[in-house]
């Protein structure tokens, strides 16, 4: 299976349990694996062959900026849903959610959580 890589967007969102996260915000970054086959694209060279990046990185900001969740986890889990389901050529998706300053006590570069999903998972 083909790779489509969209490295640490960057977006600001509400997401937390805290209250502070919720009332200040912070910066979340998102990579995503995009699993398709890119051979009639890459044999037609059209975007109408492949799914466009710039498209998935609207879908995402829109989650992450919109309405808030408690936990990483299920905004991860939101956005492989709507990624699959808004893109139909993908076959599988990998969702890393970084979250750079969790208002927790110590010394970290981040914290993050990783899910993989199949079109299968959404459709099953």
């Amino acid at each position: 299976m083909d790779k489509i890589y969209l490295n640490e967007l960057a977006f600001y969102g509400y997401h937390g349990v805290l209250a502070e996260e919720t009332k200040l915000g912070q910066t979340f970054k998102v990579s995503l694996v995009l699993g398709l086959s890119t051979k009639k694209a890459g044999m037609s060279d059209s975007v109408d062959d492949t799914v466009s990046y710039a498209d998935v990185y609207e879908t995402v900001k829109k989650i992450v900026e919109g309405v808030p969740f408690k936990l990483i986890e299920a905004l991860a889990e939101k956005i492989a849903t709507k990624v699959l389901t808004d893109y139909p050529l993908l076959e599988e998706i990998t969702v890393k959610l970084i979250k750079p300053n969790p208002p927790i006590p110590g010394h970290y570069e981040s914290v993050a959580v990783e899910i993989k999903r199949k079109r299968s998972d959404i459709n099953g």
